[in-house]
């Protein structure tokens, strides 16, 4: 399809999604009862997420993230484009053999014993089938869509058009949401899922960093081309299809705390993260392991970024309105409209009613994506990650949640957060870190004599006191959200090393060794 084809089937697509709401609205001023708008808002967005179906892979994407984003789309769109993980359309095998030939050569059967053609899993970019290798090791096959990466890639072109677009004509709502940014987000996200080389690497980094987990595991790559991926089977079954009767409580509690402890050390730790932990994609068994799969798509947060998401979570934890909302600012950016003390107010209401629950009445992932949406509305800009990030807790705990839902998500985090933190001072107390600390005061040192030199001249000139209320002034409307950031991640480092310090003393003053125990 050429690009002008592309647009005009886009433009229709979602043309008579605009009709529909225009032909609504002709009658909106008809009494209706409030029982007619939730009803409509259901059939809205299940018109919508058609929509993106039809239009592929790309939209699918989109619609998976903006169901990250509570503060962008009603509770209504977030439910179905839920369902755009799962309900996707699948294309007959002969469609894919023309990829598995240019990938593997004519004779790419030879690489399997038998292939069943069963659909195993069907997503925006690709399907997956079982598969036995010429070894006679069963394992399963990924193979992308045909011709689908020009299209995305045109797709993103039209997309990053439309934003500029909106953000010129909506400059209040795109102050907030940060339009460009969001977009960016997926971008990267769907650039590394076009190639599957780079979530065969992901792969191969998930099993070094779950080694030290007795009830976690990661598939191995057997090989991997840029559109075909094979790779061992995980045994079991999805999470989601779990008998918890089948299970001891001490083995489904263990399977559980690991899930959660692993996504708490990708978040705050080694600060890459699966950013699509669904139940689907958890496969377990009674005496067996925890198999996490499908690696295509991670989430990587800077050091800055993870440790405010740390304070966030601590606070919330330990029933801290207002200090939540302290670190959510300083996690992101107040426009010149935020309502700070608002925001402060609202934090102080909404985490007592949310704090000390288990996993069958609270979700870490749920509370995060309703803080956002609450920043939002008072005018608070939040990273794009957050909302990635606010999916990723909310997946890993509903997968949880399956298998033992009696789990304190607090207790587990608390007790995961000590090794955390730990880990996190040491981190700070490294060469690398004190090189930088003493680099910057060098820094700061240097520029002292420019700046006195600067002093005297314009003492000299009498200049200093109207240059200085400039500058103060200016300073004052245009803080630099850098130099904002680079100040709470002073402070956040500095209570960092304390608190690793005490913790460490505590330890050897307890007999406890230094290093972390096996299975964490």
């Amino acid at each position: 399809m050429s690009r002008s084809a592309r647009l005009t089937h886009v433009s229709s697509v979602l043309g008579r999604v605009f009709l529909s709401e225009a032909a609504y609205s002709v009658g909106i001023r008809r009494e209706r009862s409030g029982d007619d708008f939730v009803d409509r808002e259901r059939q809205r967005a299940l018109m919508v997420r058609h929509a993106l179906e039809q239009l592929g892979p790309f939209y699918i994407k989109v619609g998976q993230m903006l169901s990250t984003r509570p503060d962008l789309v009603s509770d209504a769109m977030i439910k179905e484009f839920e369902k755009l993980h799962d309900h996707v359309s699948v294309a007959k095998f002969e469609l894919f053999e023309p990829v598995l030939e240019a990938e593997l050569g004519r004779k790419w059967r030879k690489y399997f014993k038998s292939i069943d053609y069963h659909v195993l899993g069907a997503a925006s970019l690709a399907q997956v089938y079982r598969v036995t290798l010429a070894t006679g090791e069963p394992a399963v096959i990924k193979v992308q869509r045909p011709g689908i990466v020009p299209v995305m890639l045109d797709d993103m072109a039209l997309t990053r058009r439309a934003a500029k677009i909106v953000a010129k004509r909506a400059p209040d709502f795109n102050d907030v949401m940060d339009i460009g940014a969001i977009l960016e987000l997926i971008f990267d996200a769907m650039r590394a899922e076009l190639d599957f080389r780079v979530e065969a690497k992901n792969m191969d980094a998930a099993r070094h960093a779950v080694r030290d987990f007795k009830k976690l595991a990661v598939p191995e790559v057997v090989f991997a081309t840029e559109k075909v991926l094979v790779q061992t089977m995980a045994p079991g079954t999805t999470i989601r299809a779990v008998n918890r009767a089948e299970f001891k409580r001490k083995e489904r509690e263990e399977i559980g705390r690991e899930l959660l402890t692993f996504m708490y050390e990708g978040y705050f730790t080694e600060r890459v993260f699966h950013a699509d932990p669904h139940p689907g994609n958890i496969f377990v068994e009674p005496g067996g392991k925890a198999y996490i799969i499908d690696w295509g798509m991670v989430g990587r947060l800077d050091r800055p970024t993870s440790m405010a998401v740390a304070m966030v979570i601590l606070h919330l934890a330990e029933n801290d309105g207002a200090g939540l909302a302290k670190a959510w600012v300083e996690l992101g950016r107040a426009t010149s409209w935020a309502n700070i003390p608002g925001f402060v107010n609202d934090m102080c209401g909404f985490v007592p009613t949310v704090a000390n629950a288990s996993l069958e009445k609270f979700n870490f992932g749920s509370t995060i994506n309703r803080v956002l949406r609450f920043a939002s509305r008072r005018g608070i800009q939040t990273t794009p990650m957050v909302g990635l990030l606010g999916k990723s807790f909310a997946n890993i705990e509903g997968s949880v949640r399956y298998l033992a839902p009696e789990l304190s998500i607090t207790e587990v985090f608390e007790d995961a957060f000590r090794d955390i933190i730990f880990d996190l001072g040491q981190e700070t107390l490294s060469e690398q870190q004190a090189a930088r600390v003493v680099l910057e005061g060098l820094m700061a040192v240097n520029s002292v004599p420019e700046q006195a030199r600067t002093i005297a001249r314009d003492l000299a000139n009498r200049e200093l006191t109207v240059q200085f209320n400039e500058v103060q002034s200016r300073s004052s409307r245009r803080e630099s959200r850098a130099d904002a950031r680079a100040r709470a991640m002073r402070r956040t480092v500095g209570g960092v090393a304390v608190a690793a310090l005490w913790l460490d003393h505590r330890r050897r003053t307890a007999g406890v060794p230094g290093a972390r125990p096996s299975g964490h």
